[in-house]
């Protein structure tokens, strides 16, 4: 959960308070869905949230695991 919250808060970062003008998240919603990012609307930001939350959900939970998995004491032998 933490791990999600942490991307969210890096990929809105200078727009927290208004996500939909963050260039990052224009970018991302351009590429994923195709919609033009400099027509994006904070509706369109919003529906597109709302018909893709379960595939954003499992995408926040796969950086969740990407997250953990890389942050995990090395158990290799060192010799």
């Amino acid at each position: 959960m933490f791990a999600s919250l942490r991307f969210i808060w890096n990929a809105t970062s200078g727009h927290r308070l208004r996500p939909w003008r963050s260039e990052y998240v224009k970018w991302r919603v351009e590429t994923y869905s195709g919609l033009k990012a400099d027509e994006l609307t904070a509706r369109d930001i919003f529906a597109f949230v709302w018909r893709e939350k379960g595939n954003l959900l499992r995408f926040l939970h796969w950086t969740g695991k990407m997250a953990s998995w890389t942050t995990r004491p090395d158990t290799r032998d060192a010799s």
